[in-house]
């Protein structure tokens, strides 16, 4: 019954105008996702476990959300607890978030440890509005991903279909 959730999720939300379900490639990590509308594409260095990294990010925005996959090359595998933590620290104290949320996420084909993470929150925007986060951290080697979803109410079946089409094939 698990299982049938999130392809009904997806049935659903596939027959909603408003979202344009596709599947994208990350690059050349491995990663499959689900956005509902074209995506932009976007890269800069950021600070990240001590380091300076390339931060690749694939984004758009639907039915009044704005959906994002975003990569950071580690070099080694030891930094993923570390950087997942500070870019989930960092997503959160930017929102200036209330206490967050978690649920379980599975993501097939990403690595058992560090665990992956899903939560909500609700926070404000740089202009003062109100916002609803809903976001995911996870790695594979020596990437870690995250998957966010900023919008200003909360959109339970986008925000499903979303989560549930992350993948490594």
């Amino acid at each position: 019954m698990r299982r049938l959730f999130p392809a009904l999720a997806l049935l659903l939300a596939a027959c909603n105008p408003t979202f344009n379900w596709r599947d994208i490639h990350l690059g050349d990590t491995g990663l499959d996702a689900l956005l509902p509308c074209k995506p932009d594409q976007a890269q800069r260095s950021v600070p990240l476990a001590g380091r300076q990294v390339e931060l690749q990010m694939l984004g758009c925005e639907a039915g009044g959300a704005t959906f994002a996959v975003a990569v950071a090359p580690m070099g080694e595998a030891g930094l993923a607890a570390t950087a997942l933590a500070q870019w989930q620290a960092a997503t959160l104290a930017n929102m200036h978030a209330g206490a967050p949320q978690a649920q379980p996420l599975s993501v097939p084909g990403a690595d058992a440890q560090p665990s992956a993470v899903r939560l909500s929150a609700s926070g404000r925007r740089a202009d003062g509005g109100a916002v609803v986060v809903q976001a995911a951290w996870f790695s594979r080697g020596t990437r870690v991903f995250h998957a966010v979803m900023y919008a200003d109410k909360p959109d339970p079946a986008a925000a499903e279909t979303f989560f549930s089409g992350l993948r490594f094939p």
